[in-house]
């Protein structure tokens, strides 16, 4: 009779390649990519080294799959915003402010998925990781510019070069220290207020947009 893999030893290999990719998320939060080595992260999740080459063949094995996995739950997040907003200008800031609130709370991590320098079979998981962000972002330019909420323009082009300075706003090397008692949350409104007015938002309305990113009672919407 063939081997016939349970669903229950199926869960429990799948907790165990998240528990591999979740101690390899923490070291790259302290310390960069230089930190995700099998070794290391095998000791850090309470198994052996053997266990993780399992999984994962090649230290490059285990970064693209973390890189994956971030990026998966990064989008994740983008879309709940961007569903749980009134229009599409107020998902788009929402878009764009969860996904630089994201890169803001955890600078260390964010910087070593998208820029630190890396082995060369590392760079096809990062072009597939900036794909997924700027279709997201795409897609939310689009919506906005369909329904006549942003003037007409190169909706991935845009997408591009927001995702550029979000990256570049936030984690990167000339970006400005984050207050982490705020979450960095004054740097996200100004960075957001800036997109904005570059996609084609009139100022007082982008200004009304960047408040509903952190809604107050009784406050007005300014997606109209």
């Amino acid at each position: 009779m063939p081997y016939r893999r349970t669903e229950a030893m199926a869960r429990r290999l799948a907790a165990k390649r998240d528990g591999i990719l979740a101690a390899a998320e923490a070291a790259g939060a302290e310390g960069g990519m230089a930190a995700v080595q099998i070794a290391p992260v095998a000791q850090r999740a309470g198994i052996a080294a053997g266990t993780v080459y399992r999984y994962f063949p090649a230290k490059s094995d285990l970064v693209a799959a973390l890189i994956a996995a971030v990026g998966e739950r990064e989008v994740a997040a983008m879309r709940a915003a961007a569903a749980g907003s009134p229009g599409p200008l107020s998902a788009l800031a929402a878009t764009v402010g969860h996904y630089a609130s994201g890169l803001a709370a955890r600078r260390r991590l964010a910087w070593a998925i998208i820029g630190e320098p890396a082995e060369p079979d590392i760079e096809e998981a990062r072009r597939t990781y900036r794909a997924t962000v700027l279709a997201e972002l795409t897609a939310r330019i689009s919506a906005a510019i369909e329904t006549g909420r942003l003037p007409a323009q190169d909706a991935r082009l845009a997408g591009s070069a927001l995702l550029g300075g979000m990256i570049e706003g936030v984690v990167g090397p000339l970006a400005p220290e984050i207050d982490h008692a705020s979450g960095g949350w004054e740097t996200i409104q100004n960075l957001t207020l800036f997109i904005l007015r570059g996609l084609g938002v009139a100022d007082a309305q982008a200004r009304g947009l960047v408040v509903q990113m952190a809604p107050r009672p009784g406050e007005p919407s300014a997606d109209r």
